[in-house]
């Protein structure tokens, strides 16, 4: 499966646009041309910007794009979730740069949250709406659905209107928490909760790669190779050139892996 450039898919040109910006940080709004998006952040996964033309909350509206043109969400494994996490961080201390300190949108908690990328984040306050419109719905005013993106957004949604809403109602938006929530019981024997209000703090968002690896009883590993960009000083493998997910281990290579002693 291959992940390259689409030509003609708006949002294959909004990254090509930020790959002009530098790496990992802010594109000024002062540098961009009047027909140019308002690029807020840039990384080797990601492309997030501020939607100006259409936005469904005049509190803020950002859009978070995959720097690879990855079809849709059920092309993610469960190799992927750091991604996703990353995801849901990401929109929420875009969103809360959006906002001025004190409002009272930002919740108690997260009103003294750092908005660095660095930071941890504590929790993303009850205003945040952070997730993606499933096929075959879409947003009339951004009508791209072969091109994975988020969407973040302040409720309420005063400029969104009844047609447009549908895209964002129950019936086509996948929440960020429940679907890193559904990925990760599909890969283990443990029931992860979702959608309940101590949600942000459940012990297993401490860890983003919570899940994030599968494998047999037997010791071989079945993971499939993430569509993320790899961090090499971690050990990352760079991925190939098509964006395809490498094969499986091969039970001859995974004779080389050593027994446990004990």
């Amino acid at each position: 499966m291959s992940f390259a450039p689409k030509p003609g898919c708006p949002m294959c040109g909004i990254v090509s646009q930020a790959r002009r910006s530098a790496l990992d940080s802010p594109l000024s709004p002062s540098l961009a041309a009047p027909h140019q998006h308002e690029i807020l952040w840039r990384d080797d996964n990601f492309t997030a910007y501020r939607e100006k033309a259409n936005p469904v909350s005049s509190h803020g509206h950002v859009v978070i794009a995959f720097n690879l043109h990855v079809p849709s969400i059920y092309t993610l494994s469960s190799s992927d979730l750091p991604l996703l996490v990353t995801v849901r961080e990401m929109a929420t201390r875009l969103l809360t740069s959006l906002l001025p300190p004190n409002s009272p949108l930002l919740g108690p908690s997260s009103a003294t949250t750092p908005t660095t990328h660095s930071a941890p984040l504590q929790a993303r306050p009850p205003s945040f709406r952070i997730g993606f419109i499933t096929p075959p719905f879409r947003d009339s005013k951004i009508p791209v659905t072969d091109h994975l993106h988020a969407h973040a957004y302040i409720a309420p949604a005063d400029q969104l209107g009844w047609f447009r809403g549908v895209a964002y109602g129950a019936l086509a938006w996948y929440d960020v928490d429940d679907l890193i929530a559904e990925i990760r019981e599909s890969v283990s024997n443990n029931r992860v909760k979702s959608g309940y209000a101590n949600r942000p703090s459940a012990p297993i968002d401490r860890v983003p790669d919570a899940g994030a690896r599968a494998g047999t009883a037997s010791g071989h590993e079945t993971t499939e190779s993430s569509i993320a960009s790899p961090d090499l000083e971690e050990g990352g493998r760079t991925p190939s050139a098509s964006g395809s997910r490498s094969p499986r281990l091969s039970p001859d290579s995974a004779r080389n892996i050593p027994n446990l002693q004990v």
